[in-house]
């Protein structure tokens, strides 16, 4: 098994190398100096291989930290239970819907498809040896830190070094619940794809991890003993049967099949990728429209990809729907809660940027956009002229707006309604910002997304992306905007900033886009 394991490292190695070395290549000005024999230089490869490991290194802490961060330390604050409880009881419930959300074995991904499936390595050593090293990353990378902000938030030492170790044993039980509905169906679950049930599931443990402590109720340090060690029980027995599983390439050979590998991966250019999103194209309709020119065309795109472009929105809306209630009645029920989150509301403004940077669709639509329409319509030479170019972008932007504008508008309205019940503001005119610079928010990610598409478009035409500078830019869209949560502002001071910043930037990208677009926007090799 270790050697499998030895093996599959390097695999991975060798692929993240030969991607960090690709990524270089592509950035402006460097790209046409490097030649392509770059890929055989040792020195290089081997620079790129330390890179590699640090990025190895990394990833065990920094999701961990983020996680606890903003799923836990930054909620804390709002209730007037004790702090220590708190702390636990947003694990507990965080961690029973993180079992649900990432198994690490059943996750298709590019390297396990090409051990298992292409290179036939043994698919029970190989399952086991990246299983394990996968649990060993999440006590390594959780223990530093539910140590430190276990000691912020007063938890006792013994809970702080059990907490991951808690994490380690749902996820073991996740995993052998599902070998178990396998064995008994015969059909493999993917963690990508989950049921209502499971939706279900995930809900409820939200509602009581961030519902309960409003009310008053938490998980106490005596009631979490006896869950850890029912838990660690359970997950002894669940390693066993784990390790005793015999038939993972049968289950493999369900999960690792190109639509899911690559839908995990974001290559959207795959066949497999487009049949399964002609699935939800509805060809079948007769859809008609009352526009013409570019709008009459962008117009039927929409209608027939409405699956595709609405469908997370829709249940995005449905969450936001349900932790405004949630914190409704909190604030009804509890008036310490009721203070706090008035409090909170007044200058955590700046929280809710890095809020509408996750829940935005733009990134996802401009995809869809790609594979469903532009990878083909840009091979012909008319799509390319300026004045077609221009004229859907102008109807783009337009629907991306509007469906970004629905949870804008419920988080903003929500946030006004909140603010009102929990006590009000001495400035009335700050109702009005608020919900203005939600909207603000929404409407920049959406005109940003779409202009980097126009401007870096960075897929060829099999729908690969090849372009690094489009990961900078999004890699620096996420730095900025986690940033955003470390400040405290007032209402007025941070929503007419936002507005203002958000005007400007539009204007600007809009016009650099009608500008350059027409020359950039092309099919990369």
């Amino acid at each position: 098994m270790l050697k499998t394991f030895i093996t599959s490292f390097k695999l991975q190695n060798t692929y993240r190398t030969n991607s960090i070395i690709y990524s270089i290549k592509q950035l402006p000005l460097i790209k046409r100096i490097l030649p392509n024999s770059l890929y055989k230089c040792k020195g290089l490869k081997i620079f790129a291989g330390i890179i590699s490991i640090f990025e190895e290194i990394i990833n065990i802490f920094i999701g961990k930290i983020i996680y606890i961060v903003a799923m836990i330390m930054m909620v804390l604050s709002l209730y007037q239970t004790n702090q220590a409880d708190t702390f636990i009881h947003l694990f507990v419930f965080l961690t029973l819907a993180g079992g649900v959300l990432n198994t690490y074995m059943l996750n298709p991904t590019k390297d396990k498809y090409y051990a298992i499936i292409i290179m036939n390595i043994n698919a029970r050593e190989y399952a086991l040896s990246n299983y394990y090293y996968q649990l060993i990353k999440l006590i390594v990378g959780f223990l530093p830190f539910t140590i430190l902000f276990g000691m912020i938030a007063g938890v006792p030492l013994w809970v702080q070094i059990s907490i991951p170790f808690f994490v380690l044993a749902i996820k073991l039980i996740v995993m052998n619940y599902s070998i178990y509905k396998f064995k008994k169906t015969n059909k493999a679950s993917n963690e990508n794809i989950l049921n209502k049930f499971s939706w279900g599931f995930i809900g409820i443990c939200l509602l009581l991890a961030y519902g309960l402590p409003a009310i008053n109720i938490t998980i106490n340090q005596t009631l979490f003993l006896y869950v850890f060690i029912i838990a660690i029980i359970l997950g002894i027995i669940s390693l066993i049967k784990i390790h005793n599983f015999k038939n993972y390439r049968k289950m493999y050979k369900q999960i690792l099949t190109k639509s899911n590998v690559y839908v995990q991966e974001k290559a959207t250019g795959t066949q497999a990728m487009k049949d399964i999103s002609l699935k939800q194209i509805e060809l079948d309709k007769n859809y008609t429209s009352n526009k013409s020119g570019f709008a009459y065309f962008h117009d039927l795109f929409v209608k027939r990809h409405r699956k595709i472009l609405t469908e997370a929105v829709k249940k995005q809306s449905v969450v936001i729907l349900v932790i405004i209630t949630a914190m409704i009645i909190g604030i009804t029920m509890n008036n310490d809660f009721k203070v706090k989150t008035n409090q909170i509301l007044l200058v955590y403004l700046p929280y809710f940027v890095f809020v509408m940077y996750c829940i935005n669709r733009s990134s996802s639509v401009t995809q869809a956009m790609f594979m469903n329409c532009d990878h083909s319509m840009l091979t012909y030479r008319i799509y390319r002229t300026p004045k077609v170019i221009l004229g859907i972008f102008k109807e783009r932007l337009k629907t991306l707006i509007t469906i970004n504008l629905l949870p804008a508008a419920l988080i903003g309205g929500g946030l006004v309604v909140l603010l009102y019940l929990s006590g009000g503001t001495d400035n009335p005119i700050n109702y009005v910002i608020q919900f203005v610079s939600i909207i603000s928010m929404s409407i920049f990610f959406s005109v940003h997304y779409l202009v980097m598409y126009y401007l870096l478009q960075p897929y060829n035409v099999n729908t690969e992306m090849k372009s690094s500078t489009y990961k900078v830019v999004q890699g620096l869209t996420y730095i900025v905007c986690w940033y955003m949560i470390q400040i405290k502002m007032p209402i007025f001071t941070f929503g007419i900033s936002t507005i203002v910043f958000c005007i400007a930037y539009c204007l600007i990208s809009l016009f650099i886009a009608y500008k350059y677009a027409p020359k950039t926007f092309k099919l990369r090799v």
